[in-house]
C-alpha cells in the first residue's frame, strides 16, 4: 500500500486528505474530485458568497417555497434536529446576530442598536420558522430570518471529502478541513489515526494533546480563533442564541467525537454555547464523547466526558 497526501484551499482555510491505497491510483482525478466536493459545499452554504444557495434562501420572500440542493437540505435538516436536541443552544437563525457583533461577510463594527433591538424582541428558533419539504427538497420561511451555517457546514464538507474517497474504494484515510477531521479504518500497521488537539491560546499554534480516531470524526469549537473586542472585553464568534449574544462562559474550547463530522461540528458549537455546566450535563445525558477545556486562571482545566 502507498501513502498519498492531497490538499487545497476552501472556505477561507485548507482541506487535506491523507490516505493509503494501491500504487498507481489516479491521483490527479482524486484530487480534482476532492476539490469539487468541498467547492460544492462552499458554493451552496457560504454566507460570504452573495450567489450561494444559502444567500438565495436568505433573500427569498417569507412564505415562498425555495428549492435547494440535496446537500444543503440535508444540512438544514440536521441543523434543526441538533437545535431541538440541544434545547436551542445550536441555532442556525443567528445570521443577523453574527453580523451585529461584527462577524460575518460585512466585517463591520459592533452595532449596539441592532443588538439591543434583538434582545428586546421575541426570539423564535430556526426550527419554529423553517418548514422543510423533503420530497421536493424545498424550504419555506414563516417569518424573517437570516441563516448562518458556520457551525455545521465545515463539518459537512469533511464528510463530503470522506464520501469522495469512499467512492474510489479507499478504506484507510484521514480527511479534514482546518481542525475538523474524519477517519476511516486504521493505518496499514493497525495503528489508529492520530489527530492533534490544539492548545486554545490566541495567536499561538501549539499542540496540547492527541486524539486517536478510527471510523469516527472530531470537531472543535473555541474562543481563540475569531473574536472581537468591545469595552475592554473579548467576545467569541460562537453565538448563544438563547441569550442573543456571543457565548459568555469559562469554556475555551470543546472537542466532540461523533460518527460524522457534521454532527461533531454542530455539537461542539452547541456545547460551547451552553457552557461548562449545562454543556457537560447535556453531553453526559446524551452519552457523548467530548473534551471540555476551561479557562482556569492563567491556565486551563479539562473535563472529559464519555
Amino acid at each position: 500500500m502507498q501513502r498519498y497526501s492531497l490538499h487545497g484551499e476552501t472556505m477561507g482555510t485548507r482541506y487535506s486528505a491523507l490516505f493509503f491505497a494501491a500504487p498507481g491510483v489516479d491521483e490527479p482525478d482524486i484530487g480534482q474530485r476532492l476539490f469539487a466536493a468541498v467547492d460544492a459545499v462552499d458554493r451552496q452554504m457560504s454566507s460570504w458568497k452573495a450567489d450561494s444557495d444559502l444567500s438565495r434562501l436568505n433573500a427569498a420572500p417569507i412564505n415562498q417555497w425555495t428549492t435547494v440542493p440535496a446537500e444543503l437540505f440535508a444540512v438544514l435538516e440536521t441543523a434543526l434536529q441538533v437545535g431541538r436536541q440541544s434545547r436551542g443552544a445550536f441555532d442556525i437563525g443567528v445570521g443577523d446576530l453574527v453580523q451585529s457583533w461584527g462577524f460575518g461577510p460585512a466585517r463591520g463594527a459592533i452595532d449596539l442598536t441592532a443588538i439591543a433591538a434583538r434582545k428586546a424582541g421575541v426570539r423564535r428558533a430556526a426550527s419554529e420558522i423553517l418548514e422543510l419539504d423533503a420530497p421536493q427538497s424545498r424550504v419555506r420561511k414563516r417569518a424573517a430570518i437570516t441563516l448562518d451555517l458556520a457551525g455545521i457546514a465545515k463539518g459537512f464538507g469533511v464528510d463530503q471529502l470522506a464520501c469522495c474517497l469512499d467512492g474510489f474504494g479507499i478504506t484507510r484515510y484521514l480527511v479534514g478541513i482546518d481542525g475538523e477531521m474524519r477517519a476511516r479504518g486504521s493505518k496499514p500497521d493497525g495503528r489508529p489515526w492520530a489527530v492533534a488537539i490544539e492548545k486554545p491560546v490566541r495567536g499561538v499554534r501549539e499542540v496540547t494533546g492527541v486524539m486517536e480516531l478510527a471510523d469516527a470524526a472530531i470537531a472543535t469549537s473555541g474562543d481563540y480563533r475569531h473574536w472581537v473586542e468591545h469595552d475592554g472585553r473579548s467576545y467569541p464568534h460562537t453565538m448563544d442564541a438563547t441569550g442573543q449574544q456571543p457565548a459568555s462562559n469559562r469554556l475555551a474550547a470543546v472537542s466532540v467525537v461523533d460518527a460524522t463530522c457534521m454532527l461533531a461540528d454542530a455539537w461542539a458549537t452547541a456545547l460551547l454555547a451552553l457552557g461548562e455546566t449545562e454543556g457537560v450535563r447535556l453531553a453526559r445525558e446524551r452519552g457523548m464523547e467530548a473534551l471540555f477545556t476551561l479557562h482556569d486562571g492563567d491556565g486551563f482545566q479539562e473535563i472529559h466526558v464519555g
